[in-house]
């Protein structure tokens, strides 16, 4: 009699179990996706004559009034500029410290290290428009409670990246100088700072570039910059300086991006 042939082997990429939880997880975003269409409550008769209407807020943007940016957008600029800088240089003085104490490697103290974790999530948690209404509420309007806010969205940012930096740095550096009786600043100045300065700079001129475009909106919940001079000529309906102001936010906002490349360049 012939031997049996073995059953041919057929090769699937995915498991029975693997093919099912890839299931459950398509059918969870799709059920997702219609459950948040759902709750949007797009109106119809809206979407139809949306053409027509931005077509219109066009024409009424045309010309661009140039002539109001030396008396109303120069200023605001300025001081949105000046919101971002300070409240970048303000947030890295801040963050730094909880930085060290997030990195396991740098501070191995599981209760520091959830500590300094928790700090870092609860800043990035709060939008910078809320920290701005809450500033204002504190400071009053203006640039002040602007800066605040900047300052504080920035934190979490600046600190989870510059913890997550730390503990990727070679273990080798810090061996040695811990062999040679080192301390904790010597460490943290000759064996970690150099494996992360780039990534130091690249998150700091990250994040100020970053906070060039935030802080261009603060001023609509009253936190100074060029937001306010915005929300002005949108309350009064001036819709040629409503284009002004948004063609110098965005012309900044370029400048800000050519600058940070050039500065990294020259810097790493």
């Amino acid at each position: 009699m012939p031997e049996a042939r073995p059953e041919a082997r057929q090769w699937r990429r995915f498991g029975a179990g693997e093919q099912l939880v890839r299931f459950a997880v398509y059918l969870l975003l799709v059920a997702t996706v219609v459950a948040a269409g759902r709750s949007v409550e797009i109106i119809p008769e809206f979407l139809y004559d949306a053409p027509e209407q931005m077509q219109d807020l066009l024409v009424r943007m045309w010309p661009v009034d140039f002539a109001h940016y030396p008396k109303g957008v120069h200023a605001g600029l300025m001081e949105t500029l000046q919101i971002a800088t300070l409240g970048t240089l303000l947030a890295l003085v801040l963050a730094v410290p909880f930085g060290l104490l997030a990195a396991r490697n740098l501070t191995p103290l599981p209760p520091v290290n959830f500590f300094a974790r928790l700090v870092l999530v609860a800043s990035r948690s709060v939008n910078s428009l809320v920290w701005a209404l809450l500033f204002v509420a504190v400071f009053g309007p203006g640039a002040l409670a602007g800066m605040l806010a900047i300052a504080f969205r920035s934190i979490g940012f600046l600190g989870k990246l510059i913890g997550e930096a730390i503990e990727e740095t070679a273990k080798g550096p810090v061996e040695a100088l811990t062999a040679a009786g080192a301390g904790t600043g010597a460490l943290i100045w000759y064996a970690y700072w150099p494996q992360i300065r780039p990534a130091f700079w690249s998150i700091v001129l990250l994040r100020w570039d970053i906070n060039v475009r935030e802080s261009a909106v603060l001023g609509l919940v009253g936190a100074g910059g060029i937001g306010m001079a915005l929300d002005t000529a949108l309350n009064l309906f001036q819709w040629e300086r409503v284009a002004m102001v948004l063609v110098a936010i965005f012309v900044v906002v370029i400048i800000a991006e050519l600058a940070v490349t050039q500065v990294r360049k020259r810097i790493l």
